[in-house]
């Protein structure tokens, strides 16, 4: 009987855990009180378990039970999921399953733009505390190799990245378990939609800083989806002059519009000849934020001499192409941008103090059981979304 009482208490130790499924699975129960345990253990086994949406094939998910992470360091912090936003990343592990090299090993959780609230701590915890509300940093770099050292933290040899296959399990879970350094306090008038929404936002206010800065500039924006928004937002908060988007959402160039922003649809006007006549030497930088090579194209069509080219757009195809006369000739500088690196704190304390607002962004949500309508609503692109989020 102090087997059932230890169930009852739900204070088993692993050794003892292990003794149960060996009896559950590899031997027949050899007496009364054995079958009671198995049946007390399936209970224990529920009382753990917690709700997880899984992909398990080519545009299919389901919700599962899986275990409940437990601490295992001194510096581990158990989140309890507040909201998600779904990323065009996860977008492609759903339709695609991978992105370039990353392949999707089913079942497996997307989701990496979370935020939640704090349920327990490690000994060594200090940032946060039971109860706060934090955003979540979804890179969990080594600091240790040597792009670390160089404090390229989001290059790390050793990764880990929520919802990265073969990396980390994503957050599209009810609770999640992260190192101190991936939990920021939300503070103020911040609330976990602001959490959430700092993970993409923190990639525009990036790529905005490694294009030296626009402060006073002409800048394009091509591709307007979420990413694309960051990089306006970004912009905007740092003092551009002038700001071209183009996308081909009409709603979502109405949001541009909001913004303050000059618009264009490629698909029903010369893009090219409208914001040339606007610009007559052309653009300072160009942002490419939707993985397009016509998008490409045009931006380097559109640059005057001496112009940057920022390339943010993740891309379904292996190569890009670039016109080698123009390119040369322009003298056009490429950056690449990789998400983001030390950038999160800055853009909370951005929104925390109105330079930036993201009222604009969220244009849809849905709760944690609908999760797969949310999916197949983003990748169809479909009733002018912009960014939907996950209610847990």
């Amino acid at each position: 009987m102090q087997l059932c009482r230890e169930f009852t208490n739900f204070n088993i130790s692993y050794k003892r855990e292990t003794n149960f499924i060996r009896i559950l699975f590899a031997a027949k129960p050899q007496s009364h009180e054995e079958y009671t345990d198995i049946y007390l253990y399936l209970l224990y086994i529920k009382r753990k378990a917690m709700k997880a949406m899984m992909l398990t094939g080519i545009r299919n998910m389901e919700m599962r039970d899986i275990p409940e992470p437990k601490l295992v360091n001194s510096n581990d912090v158990k989140i309890r999921m507040s909201v998600l936003g779904i990323c065009g990343s996860d977008i492609h592990y759903y339709t695609q399953g991978q992105i370039g090299s990353q392949k999707v090993q089913y079942p497996f959780t997307v989701g990496h733009e979370g935020a939640g609230v704090v349920v327990e701590v490690g000994n060594s915890v200090k940032r946060v505390k039971h109860g706060d509300q934090v955003a979540i940093d979804p890179a969990m770099p080594c600091y240790e190799c040597d792009q670390c050292l160089a404090g390229r933290h989001h290059t790390c040899r050793n990764l880990r990245f929520l919802g990265c296959p073969g990396q980390a399990e994503g957050c599209l879970m009810e609770y999640i378990v992260m190192p101190e350094k991936s939990c920021f306090p939300l503070t103020g008038k911040l609330t976990t939609d602001h959490g959430s929404i700092s993970e993409p936002l923190a990639i525009g206010v990036y790529a905005e800083k490694k294009s030296g800065g626009v402060k006073g500039l002409n800048t394009g924006i091509f591709g307007y989806g979420p990413i694309g928004m960051s990089v306006m937002l970004a912009a905007k908060a740092n003092g551009v002059n002038k700001i071209y988007v183009t996308d081909l959402i009409d709603e979502r160039l109405a949001i541009a519009q909001r913004e303050g922003s000059f618009t264009c649809n490629p698909t029903k006007e010369n893009i090219i000849g409208k914001i040339m006549h606007e610009e007559p030497s052309g653009l300072d930088v160009a942002f490419e934020c939707c993985g397009k090579q016509e998008t490409l194209d045009q931006a380097v069509e559109l640059l005057k001499p001496g112009g940057k080219l920022i390339v943010v757009g993740i891309p379904e195809f292996e190569w890009w192409s670039l016109n080698v006369e123009k390119t040369r000739r322009k003298e056009i500088s490429l950056q690449f941008i990789r998400r983001q690196v030390d950038c999160v704190e800055q853009t909370l304390e951005m929104m925390k103090n109105g330079l930036i607002t993201i009222d604009n962004m969220v244009t849809h949500r849905f709760p944690f059981e609908r999760t797969k309508e949310a999916f197949d609503l983003v990748a169809g692109y479909r009733d002018g979304v912009m960014k939907a989020m996950i209610d847990f």
